[in-house]
């Protein structure tokens, strides 16, 4: 150090922690969370319980046995069992060939029976001129008793009815809604769709509720025409919900169409309206044959379960292209 120069600060050493600082400085351990009790870990499978008894009781369990009973025999070989006996017979009828041809052109029209629930929903929901009568009326088939509706189109398709009035006064022909092979399956179909398109376009209201409407506005503001916003913004919103409509308008049409069957054509002419639930109840009621009938009936349950993960499996290839 140089003469003169001041002296340089002393720093004082660190001093080291006591015992009680170094406790209340070491990283305190989180309080274990108490798990629940026993009651509270079983009270969530206690309230599923009734749901999934009901399910298991009501429903898998009928199914269970209706394939086992399609493997035995019915009239003097009642019990017994016979193989494949019955889906031979089953097959080889052409009633049931009808019935399976018929579930083939139903599977053709249900893009058109999604579309049109599907169509009015976009109107209402864009409030289109109009929209409040949609939103009034689209229910009112929904409530009807399937008996009632086939009534009712019974008098109007008739052979002298209105529809064929109308269509002499504008220069068409007549046409044998209900007596011609070729055409009364249409008939049905379309009475069919009338009558239970407002469940559908409930569900397409509730999908709607769950878009985003920024979507709309910005593609509004691009210049998108009404179809160009169906196909890039809605369509693609709607995945989920035009899936769920898919399966549940094809469930519809293959398990619900017994009452229309029933009244407007009996299964004909000509058996040319058959449907799998028909036939099931025609070899159950009139020839009593149940063993074949639950063939059937397993045969209906393979059908829809295929062609709804088939429509399940196109429609998400569909969505993510879109």
């Amino acid at each position: 150090m140089s003469p003169g120069a001041p002296p340089s600060p002393v720093r004082p050493a660190p001093a080291t922690p006591s015992q009680g600082q170094a406790r209340d400085t070491a990283p305190r351990r989180r309080p274990r969370r108490r798990r629940g009790s026993r009651t509270e870990r079983l009270a969530p499978f206690v309230l599923l319980a009734p749901a999934v008894l009901i399910i298991v009781v009501l429903r898998l369990w009928p199914l269970v046995l209706g394939v086992n009973f399609s493997f035995t025999g019915d009239g003097d070989r009642n019990g017994t069992p016979v193989g494949l006996d019955n889906y031979v017979t089953l097959f080889a009828d052409p009633l049931f060939r009808t019935a399976l041809r018929n579930v083939g052109l139903l599977v053709l029209l249900l893009p058109v029976a999604v579309a049109i629930p599907g169509l009015l929903a976009t109107f209402i929901y864009l409030r289109t001129p109009g929209h409040r009568v949609y939103r009034a009326v689209y229910f009112f088939p929904a409530v009807l008793s399937p008996v009632i509706v086939g009534a009712i189109f019974n008098l109007l398709l008739a052979h002298d009815g209105p529809v064929n009035e109308v269509l002499g006064a504008v220069g068409l022909g007549s046409v044998d809604w209900l007596g011609d092979p070729d055409v009364a399956i249409f008939a049905v179909a379309g009475v069919h769709v009338w009558a239970t398109f407002g469940m559908a376009l409930v569900v397409f209201l509730a999908g709607f509720a769950n878009l985003d409407p920024s979507l709309l506005d910005a593609a509004r503001v691009d210049g998108a025409s009404l179809a160009q916003s169906i196909r890039h913004v809605i369509v693609p919103g709607l995945t989920r919900t035009i899936q769920f409509v898919f399966v549940t308008t094809m469930i519809g049409m293959l398990t619900s169409m017994f009452g229309l069957l029933f009244v407007m054509t009996s299964g004909g002419p000509e058996g040319s309206t058959y449907l799998p639930e028909y036939y099931i109840w025609v070899q159950q009621g009139q020839f009593n044959q149940p063993a074949l009938a639950s063939a059937a009936s397993t045969a209906l349950f393979l059908i829809m379960l295929l062609v709804g993960l088939a429509q399940i499996g196109v429609l998400r290839r569909a969505g993510r292209e879109v």
